[in-house]
């Protein structure tokens, strides 16, 4: 079926024969797609030997880390007086439920004692055997609300201001699991756990790595069936997958080889994951959709015409696979503006995925639709199937000059100025719930039940709430300075009291209680009335909020990066200065809306029982799902501006009247955004499926900004707003426009 625009509407299609650029390089990938092939296989197993076999004895989940969500402020550094210059490491052994005078208890504290004293370092503080016991105050946050259970602390410190060593750590465990056995042999009906900082990192890599799995178990095969309904058959739409896989596992080669330059949280690999699958199924689609469209135009079904279709291909869609990769890298390189490691980290590692997946579309998907050949021509199995065949047959991949989405954007440019507007206001109307918005560490404040450290902090905080980590805690140098402004911070709204100094490393500390949703709101208090004497003010609130601030510090860094890299590249690609602040304000709505979305069923709990989860212990929207849905949210929507903009350009480059190459732009392109934000849609809300909070929002945040970019804003809101304004939708300055005649970017 010919595909080419009808004589009357003035659209020759140009078949140079003597491909440029991105088509020399599909028509290589064509001409020898054996070598391609075996290139990308040797590439991708390899790196998947190394992230998944191991190097040394380490797989690539041996080496990530958690709890990397810190940065250098106030509350580290108040945590370094507390320390007292001294890195150590504690667990916990929780009892409750058990009579304080029963003898087991008593022996239990005095073996775990003597099995520490044999770990260099190593000491236990054991309520039971301080002097005048669980009654002494020194020791009154070991003690359970009820008096009906006690806290063994252990710890163990590292020399010469070193962490400790992973063995002796270790055995620390072993010493506190063996006691832990012990008393529920003897006391079956109580409550005995072994908890810590770092088990609870261990369970939340535990279950990101099960999350990850179970994303991909879920999103994988619906993304396949939507592919199957696209295409008509098993072997198209298998090809954009086979690009996902080889992009997503080629990065976690490189993720594995950024965890010997710097420390890699857990998070980095599930957005490796996110993004190559998304970004992998949209190139996949598109070159796969375009070379149908060429091959099935072009005059016989010989190699050389196959070679031909994809060079023209990669000519057309391959560009504009170009320019969205280009662009979703801008959005990822922003990330590197900001100060913590950990956003460092993902940037890299997301622009080493959309690189890859680019690559993957310009090489290897060429390379297998050269080999598919005929079978990808005629109609695909599916298309027999009695009654579904007719429906799948008849959505095709090719779309026809007139259709669903020339309709509508025909509609839509009857009334343009007013559809612009009512979008608009749609949009900040889902939006409004950012104005209550508030930022959180969902990882420490929303355990999940499925996590082996549920129980633990579950008992913890309810029977030994002074023994949690602290929320909020006022640091000074002496016991005066803290008693001082111990008094002062008590007499602050939404503090419950603040506790009596203790010695602490270098200084004194004192707790401050708070409700956990204004522990930040009373850090920010606290802060705003600084003492004269040398004072920290640090807890979990502080280092969120700590954390929040440095990301607010390289916010305006990362928005000139991206906005400016938007425009110029935008520019070069269209020749217009005004298609780029369009394209900029209509992405700026549909995050706004999605973000809003997030408030709404996360910090106000809507979506808690969809989702299962505990909306008691979310607290707000995390932080760093904050700026990825952002930077990852804007990356995917120009995905699909580019998308369009490359078929409306194509129609204006051809002479055809701006309203006209609207409507035909948005109908070419309508069914690839479609089915392209159905699948990803698909593959975030696996991810939501998990049961770490963190994976959760950001996977509701990141299918929500593509559904409504794909529908609200695509669909209507860029076609109302370019035909509104089509009379300088495509100006740029004289020498903008001269700039572009010399440098603009085409293939």
């Amino acid at each position: 079926m010919s595909t080419s625009a009808p004589p009357q509407q003035g659209l020759p299609r140009e078949r140079p024969a003597h491909p440029r650029g991105l088509g020399r390089l599909g028509a290589a990938a064509a001409r020898h797609p054996v070598v391609v092939l075996a290139i990308w296989a040797l590439a991708v197993a390899a790196a998947a030997v190394a992230a998944f076999g191991g190097i040394a004895g380490q797989t690539l989940f041996d080496r990530l880390g958690g709890g990397s969500f810190t940065v250098t402020g106030e509350a580290s550094r108040g945590g370094d007086v507390l320390s007292g210059g001294t890195k150590s490491e504690g667990l916990v052994l929780l009892v409750h439920g058990v009579d304080l005078d029963d003898p087991d208890l008593a022996a239990t504290g005095r073996r775990v004692a003597e099995d520490l004293a044999a770990i260099p370092r190593a000491s236990l503080v054991d309520p039971l055997a301080v002097p005048g016991g669980v009654r002494n105050p020194a020791v009154a946050s070991l003690v359970a609300k009820d008096g009906d259970g006690v806290l063994f602390a252990a710890s163990v410190a590292g020399a010469k201001g070193h962490d400790p060593s992973d063995a002796s750590v270790d055995r620390m465990r072993e010493v506190l699991d063996d006691a832990a056995r012990a008393l529920r042999a003897a006391h079956p009906h109580a409550t005995v756990e072994v908890g810590g900082s770092s088990l609870l990192v261990d369970s939340i890599l535990s279950l990101s790595e099960s999350d990850l799995t179970r994303g991909e178990t879920v999103a994988l095969p619906i993304a396949l069936v939507v592919m199957l309904v696209v295409f008509g058959g098993f072997l198209a739409a298998g090809m954009p997958l086979v690009g996902a896989g080889a992009s997503i596992v080629s990065a976690l080669g490189t993720v594995l080889a950024m965890t010997y330059l710097m420390d890699i949280d857990t998070t980095v690999v599930n957005v490796v994951t996110a993004v190559g699958l998304g970004l992998s199924i949209d190139y996949g689609l598109l070159m796969v959709s375009r070379f149908r469209e060429e091959y099935r135009s072009a005059p016989d079904r010989e190699r050389a015409a196959r070679i031909a279709a994809a060079a023209r291909t990669a000519a057309s869609a391959g560009r504009t696979v170009a320019f969205s990769g280009t662009t979703f890298a801008i959005a990822s390189l922003g990330l590197l503006a900001f100060e913590p490691t950990l956003m460092r980290a993902i940037g890299i590692a997301a622009i080493a995925v959309t690189l890859l997946s680019i690559l993957a579309a310009l090489t290897l998907v060429p390379a297998l639709l050269s080999i598919a050949g005929d079978r990808l021509a005629r109609p695909g199995a599916l298309t027999r199937i009695p009654g579904a065949g007719r429906l799948i047959a008849r959505f095709g991949d090719v779309a026809p000059e007139e259709g669903f989405f020339s309709r509508l954007t025909r509609l839509v440019q009857r009334r343009p100025a007013l559809v612009t507007i009512a979008c608009a206001l749609a949009l900040v109307v889902v939006g409004s719930p950012i104005a209550t918005l508030h930022l959180a560490n969902t990882s420490v404040d929303a355990v999940p039940r499925a996590s082996s450290q549920h129980a633990f902090t579950t008992a913890l905080a309810d029977e030994f709430p002074d023994a949690t980590s602290p929320r909020v805690q006022l640091v000074t140098r002496t016991e005066a300075d803290a008693a001082v402004w111990a008094k002062r911070v008590e007499r602050l709204d939404h503090v419950r009291s603040v506790a009596a100094p203790v010695r602490s490393g270098d200084g004194w500390s004192a707790l401050v209680r708070v409700d956990a949703r204004e522990g930040v709101d009373v850090v920010q208090a606290i802060r705003a009335d600084p003492p004269r004497f040398p004072h920290w003010v640090t807890g979990l609130d502080a280092s969120t909020l700590d954390f929040s601030q440095s990301l607010l510090r390289g916010m305006p860094w990362a928005t000139l990066i991206v906005v400016l890299g938007t425009i110029v590249l935008l520019f070069l690609m269209t020749g217009s200065l005004v298609v780029p602040l369009k394209a900029l304000l209509a992405s700026a709505l549909s995050l706004g809306a999605s973000i809003g979305l997030l408030v709404w069923g996360f910090e106000q709990g809507h979506l808690a029982g969809l989702l299962h989860f505990d909306a008691a212990h979310v607290y707000g929207v995390d932080v760093v799902v904050l700026v990825l849905t952002i930077a990852f949210g804007f990356g995917l929507a120009m995905d699909y501006e580019m998308f369009i903009l490359s078929r409306i350009k194509e129609r204006i480059d051809a002479g055809l009247p701006a309203r006209a190459a609207i409507a035909l732009g948005l109908q070419r392109s309508g069914r690839i955004i479609t089915s392209a934000a159905l699948i990803i849609i698909v593959v975030f809300g696996g991810f939501a499926t998990g049961d770490l909070v963190f994976i959760k929002q950001l996977g509701v945040a990141l299918a929500t900004a593509v559904l409504i970019d794909a529908t609200v804003v695509r669909c209507l809101l860029v076609p109302a707003i370019m035909t509104w304004q089509d009379r300088i939708m495509w100006w740029a300055p004289r020498w903008m426009r001269r700039v572009h005649a010399r440098i603009g970017l085409a293939d």
